[in-house]
């Protein structure tokens, strides 16, 4: 199965705020979107948490834009940049990263390993599919990405945490694509105090 969750969405549709950087990761404002994700407390809602960990069962591969995994743009200067998320990162399996520019493979610590894929979704997929066995992929951002999957017919699953925010400008989701046409439904609708979280399946 190929999945998106924990997706999160502004109100009036951005996944993600413009202008993305090394300041700004999520792009200008996006931090705002992820308040139910890292609480200010720090202490997720329970239903917050249960939807955080079901988003890591079972999975066996992940699949990623060039935009997730680093505000690099063009060819590589260098390959010192190994991603947002230290020596150690969260995935702790094969990671299949979409780009236009190779870059040699390389393994983080904790079972971690970068590869990264210059022939497109398909191949990426046929790659994570390979590597994830009976498990499931996961698909990460950026929302560009997971556009292209959705206009595939691709994604098995989708997740979105809908935060109550207007970011007004950024990267939108949806914008002229036709979930109901695709086959996408409405299988679950479970608010928490900081999101309403959406999961939509295949018909």
């Amino acid at each position: 199965m190929l999945r998106v969750n924990c997706f999160t969405l502004s109100l009036d549709g951005y996944g993600a705020g413009p202008r993305q950087d090394l300041e700004h990761p999520l792009g200008v404002g996006g931090e705002e979107l992820h308040k139910w994700f890292f609480p200010p407390g720090g202490k997720r809602h329970d239903v917050d948490e249960d939807f955080v960990n079901r988003g890591m069962d079972n999975l066996g591969a992940w699949i990623m834009g060039r935009n997730m995994f680093g505000p690099i743009r063009d060819e590589w200067p260098n390959e010192q940049w190994q991603g947002w998320w230290g020596e150690n990162p969260p995935y702790h399996c094969p990671v299949f990263v979409l780009t236009h520019h190779a870059r040699a493979s390389f393994e983080m610590n904790g079972g971690t390993t970068f590869h990264f894929v210059t022939d497109g979704i398909h191949a990426a997929l046929d790659r994570a599919r390979e590597a994830a066995g009976s498990r499931d992929i996961r698909l990460g951002g950026g929302t560009s990405t997971i556009r292209q999957y959705l206009n595939e017919g691709l994604i098995d699953e989708l997740h979105l945490a809908i935060a109550p925010v207007l970011l007004g400008t950024g990267e939108h989701l949806l914008a002229g694509i036709d979930m109901g046409a695709l086959g996408y439904r409405v299988t679950e609708h479970t608010p928490s105090p900081s999101a309403t979280h959406l999961v939509l399946g295949r018909r």
